[in-house]
């Protein structure tokens, strides 16, 4: 099983990367993200942050740290969910072209098949979101770094979550498309809707109370929140040393959504890695569970 496992893994990773159509506009894609998020967006996010400090003396050098936390962590949240239902591609390619039948019929399991679509979902979405996050760190530090090493592991640590969660949502939808036309759909659909449902393109602050508080019943929005935290807190932090008051960086935390509110109730840290690795579990299990389930006259010789 394990040999199976990894041999089918190697081949659905080797399936996309040599399909350079989807390879490449995936690679790239986060990067030009990126870009456009610099281009149109920083001065927003700069004026927001001025505005919110306004009466106070704040340097262009923070202020350009804490825009591009924002930025990059924006990019991130979003990229490990999009990307990974590019990825998944493989898994929809192989029901449309029947070669997920000529697997079954060969000694491959239901259950080893399935898994090898996760994982090679995982590992590829991972590796692209891991370029963007290199790209993401190059581009905090030219503009100021003030990440720990800590900050450092735990973005790293949340990355690997939303990858997780990505991975299972996309693996899940995809289980019920059978064609190309509609995997390009259901891509298009998530990459123009889903950074807006996870507070991303838009600080959640800045929304309505009961449609903030709709939002926090999704998963991505926690995961977006801890990289918000990671990638801007020890920046927004260092906003004490130029004499800011405390009681404007706790507003500063919030209005970037670095501290989550739940019907007016503070979130723990701890409790949005749980929700996020926890919705990513449940999500895996459900798909497991459909794959495995009797198929309609299995019982019937």
């Amino acid at each position: 099983m394990r040999t199976q496992l990894f041999s089918l893994i190697k081949r659905n990773c080797t399936v996309f990367f040599k399909d350079k159509g989807v390879f490449f506009p995936s690679l790239l894609s986060p990067l030009i993200l990126l870009f456009l998020f610099i281009a149109f967006l920083g001065n927003v996010y700069r004026d927001s942050i001025r505005s919110i400090v306004e009466g106070f003396e704040i340097s262009s050098s923070l202020v350009e740290s804490i825009a591009s936390g924002w930025l990059v962590s924006s990019l991130l949240s979003v990229c490990a969910v999009t990307v990974a239902f590019t990825a998944n591609t493989v898994m929809v390619q192989d029901r449309v072209s029947g070669a997920r039948n000529d697997f079954l019929v060969s000694p491959v399991s239901e259950r080893v098949l399935a898994l090898s679509y996760f994982l090679a979902t995982y590992l590829v979405t991972a590796a692209m979101c891991f370029v963007a996050l290199g790209a993401g760190f190059i581009y905090i530090a030219a503009a100021g770094w003030h990440l720990s090493a800590l900050d450092v592991l735990c973005t790293v640590g949340d990355l690997l979550l939303l990858i997780l969660f990505g991975t299972s949502l996309s693996t899940l939808v995809c289980t019920f498309l059978k064609s190309q036309g509609s995997v390009t759909a259901v891509q298009a659909t998530v990459s123009a809707a889903y950074g807006f449902l996870c507070g991303a393109y838009m600080p959640l602050s800045n929304l309505t109370s009961w449609l903030k508080n709709a939002l926090m019943f999704l998963p991505g929005t926690y995961g977006t929140g801890l990289t918000h935290l990671h990638l801007m807190g020890g920046a927004i932090g260092a906003m004490a040393d130029e004499g800011i008051p405390a009681q404007m960086i706790d507003g500063m935390k919030e209005g970037f959504d670095c501290t989550l509110t739940f019907f007016g109730s503070d979130v723990k840290v701890w409790v949005c890695y749980l929700v996020l690795a926890a919705a990513g579990v449940l999500l895996l299990g459900v798909c497991l569970a459909i794959h495995l389930r009797p198929k309609r006259g299995a019982s019937e010789t």
